[in-house]
């Protein structure tokens, strides 16, 4: 499996093998199992789809895969592992709900939160925290980070949000970081039907942190979520060549528009985001197109975009950014759309 290609390692790892078994892993619906076995309950063991699934990831990501409930419950188990008065740092512009989640720690006194801007990558290295939370591209002005200067110059736990680039485009464990976490509701899933999380870790004692307080919190995925996220991650790697195709594509063509004030794109993958001049501009942006749809959440089949300042905690977002997810539709249908919306 080592010497075949993403492409092919998302469609044959993870599956049952030998005469007579099914080509998928079927869903195992269960809660609990006959003594006598290896697996007692399913909490704390899992199930064959469970293991299917963070099989793929594992080896995608280049460690061992753990899933999770959703996105943020991966978030809640790395810092399930940090003593009580340790420092987080976080980027200035990050996922909103990571901030809410880590605020919040902070206001019961439980961690000590650092904001630092995704792009300076000096005071990264010297912040001395215990913990760095790297998102790269940051949600939503899409800046890229420094992930291999900063997790190989810092004492502190490297963790990396990766669920915008996905392993596809970078394996920030294969450059310094400790831990990878990703949102798989969004690309990895990718058809908008499922909450779900993964972290991976090379380092066991990290892993067995990380399966520890799935556990002991009870953030464990659900059976059909967890088959419904495999049988999307067989098609993320074509999915997601054409999407960012398609990006490239729109992104050119927005940066020649003269009600486009700013495009931002890191060069690769599915998501832009573009500024108009002002946010009553981008609520009308929003409510005028017909075949994109204006909406929370990104990484499904289908076009999304919504301006991002009016989310609470968003309040540095500049006002007439809109955070946009390329879908799987014809290009030109989108881009009539952008048209006539931006008109």
């Amino acid at each position: 499996m080592d010497d075949w290609t993403p492409r092919t390692r998302a469609i044959a790892a993870g599956r049952p093998h030998g005469p007579g078994q099914p080509l998928t892993t079927p869903i195992v619906a269960t809660s609990t199992f006959e003594a006598g076995g290896d697996a007692v309950y399913a909490r704390s063991d899992g199930t064959e789809t469970w293991a299917a699934f963070e099989e793929v990831v594992g080896s995608l990501e280049g460690g061992t895969a753990v899933a999770f409930a959703s996105g943020v419950a991966t978030l809640s188990a790395v810092l399930d592992a940090l003593p009580v008065g340790s420092t987080v740092a976080v980027p200035t512009f990050s996922y909103a709900v990571t901030r809410g989640v880590l605020k919040h720690a902070q206001e019961l006194g439980r961690l000590t939160v650092v904001e630092l801007e995704p792009t300076d990558t000096q005071a990264w290295l010297d912040c001395d925290a215990d913990l760095l939370w790297l998102e790269s591209p940051t949600n939503p002005t899409l800046d890229v980070m420094d992930i291999e200067t900063i997790a190989r110059g810092t004492r502190g736990r490297v963790v990396v949000d990766n669920t915008f680039a996905t392993s596809l485009h970078q394996q920030p464990l294969r450059l310094g970081a400790d831990i990878v976490v990703h949102s798989a509701t969004k690309l990895i899933g990718g058809h908008s039907d499922l909450l779900l999380g993964v972290v991976v870790a090379q380092d066991q004692t990290i892993v067995d942190e990380i399966r520890a307080a799935r556990t002991r919190v009870g953030a464990t995925p659900g059976a059909l979520e967890t088959f419904l996220a495999l049988r999307g991650l067989r098609t993320l790697p074509v999915r997601l060549a054409e999407q960012t195709r398609t990006a490239a594509l729109l992104v050119s063509r927005l940066s020649e528009h003269p009600a486009v004030t700013k495009v931002r794109y890191p060069g690769f993958g599915m998501m832009v985001a573009f500024e108009v001049a002002d946010a009553e501009a981008a609520d009308k942006v929003c409510a005028s197109v017909r075949l994109i749809r204006a909406a929370t959440s990104l990484g499904g089949v289908e076009s999304l975009m919504e301006r991002r300042a009016w989310l609470p905690g968003e309040e540095r977002v500049p006002p007439g950014l809109i955070r946009f997810s390329v879908g799987l539709e014809d290009p030109e249908d989108l881009w009539r759309d952008l048209l006539t919306a931006l008109s």
